[in-house]
This record gives C-alpha cells, structure tokens and sequence, in this order.
C-alpha cells in the first residue's frame, strides 16, 4: 500500500471519529423527537430545522442578516489577528515582562460585559461589534504568538544575526516563520471564539444579523426558525475552520507533522 493510500486512510478514519459523535446525538435527537417524548413547539426534530434552513436560503432577507453577520465576524477577526501577531512578535523580543501583568488582568474579563461601553464609545452599528470580537479574539492569536515566538531555536537566531540580518528582517525571515504553527492554532481558536462573540453581540442590540434573527423568532414564538440562525452560525463556523485547516496545511508544508 503506497504512503498517499495509507494517508488517505488515516484522514478517512479521523473524520469519521469526528462525524460520529455529532452524528449519534442528531439521531437520538431526531428519535427522541419522532416519538413524541418532547412536544414539538419546544424542540423542532432535526429534519424539520433542516428543511426550513434550507427553505430560508435563497430568501433576501435572510442571507442579509447572513451578510451582516459575516461582515462583523471576518472585519473583527482580521482586526484581532493583525494586532495579536504585532504585539506578539514585538513583546516577545524582549516586552513579555511588560505585557504579562497586562494579560492577567485583561484576559480574565469577560468581553461581553464590555459590550455596553462599546456601544457607548462606537455606536449600535457594526463598530461596536466588531470591537467586542477583536477584544476576545485577540488574545489567543497574541498569546499563541508570543509563545510561538520565544520558542524559535536560539541557533537560528544567531545564524541570521552572524549574516548580518537586521532584527526586523530577523523577525520576518527566522522568527514569523517559526512562530507560524503556534499562531495558526491560536487563530483555529479565536475564529471560534469570533463566531461565539459577534452571535451574542448581535442577540443583545442589534437590528440585523442572525443573533438578531434568533431573538426576532423567540419574540414571534417560531421555535423552527430559533434554531436555523443555530444552524447558520455552526455552519459558517465549520466553513471557516476548514478554511483555515486548508491554508495551515498548505503554509506548513516545510514545519512536518504539524496535524
């Protein structure tokens, strides 16, 4: 069996291990719901959130609030990934004291209780939003950066300093690259985390967006329709993680075993 083979095989069988978790709990989900052990007007079956997702689709409307939604989510998410991997790669040259204690204090915040000074300081538009993702998102990408940076190979320094490299081409050329695994993993994490954000931002003031898709359908009692923004939210999430594992895959080709 030749190595493509046996690799196609080992993928084959990771996604499967990770499809069949999900897979069990829709079925005994659906089950639960076909036997009429829970009433339908609090928990639609599987199947019936499918069909009117797939019913809302083509509906202007609804990818509107799609559309917003992406808006705030890709805006905020770009926002945090180039401040994460600045102030990363600078604080790890030498300002990790400065920005420990920073951290501390910062990190253990919850961002959506800052939301309402957001609205204050940016407006009920997409400014707030975006701001409330970049302040989440932005500390898995800058803390994966900074340790990805502190843990490049003194050798590899001192090879590009002998050549004469100067320290912002050191950074660029010795020290972003060796970094680039942690801080593509940081981001698997705060794209996560921006999907979760921007969704709840969106529930509690907005007048687009499919968090305030959710609470439109909660106010009008349309269960059905309270779980298809559930849906398009997971589903853009999973998207965009592929998307990622995609680029991951293809920038490290050179780093090895980098699953």
């Amino acid at each position: 069996m030749s190595a493509s083979n046996i690799f196609a095989g080992e993928r084959l069988r990771g996604t499967a291990a990770s499809v069949l978790p999900l897979a069990v709990i829709l079925l005994a989900w659906e089950a639960v719901c076909r036997a009429g052990l829970v009433a339908p007007t609090l928990l639609p079956a599987p199947s019936v959130v499918l069909l009117r997702w797939i019913a809302l689709l083509p509906d202007p409307d609804f990818l509107h609030h799609v559309a917003q939604t992406m808006i705030r989510l890709l805006s905020g998410f770009a926002i945090a990934l180039a401040a994460g991997v600045s102030i990363g790669l600078l604080a790890s040259r030498g300002g990790g004291g400065l920005l420990e204690p920073v951290i501390r204090v910062l990190a253990p915040i919850p961002k959506i209780a800052l939301y309402p000074a957001f609205v204050l300081i940016f407006g009920f538009d997409h400014a707030s939003k975006i701001a409330l993702v970049v302040a989440d998102a932005v500390f898995p990408i800058l803390l994966a950066t900074f340790h990805g940076a502190r843990s490049v190979e003194p050798k590899l320094l001192w090879s590009a300093w002998a050549a004469g490299a100067s320290r912002r081409a050191t950074i660029f050329t010795v020290v972003l690259p060796s970094a680039l695994p942690s801080i593509l993993t940081g981001c698997k994490i705060a794209l996560l985390i921006s999907c979760v954000t921007v969704f709840l931002a969106e529930m509690i003031s907005s007048t687009d967006g499919l968090g305030h898709l959710l609470i439109r359908s909660a106010r009008s009692f349309r269960i059905v329709d309270m779980f298809v923004p559930l849906v398009t939210i997971s589903t853009i999430g999973l998207l965009l993680n592929a998307a990622l594992v995609a680029v991951r895959n293809r920038l490290l080709v050179g780093h090895g075993n980098h699953r």
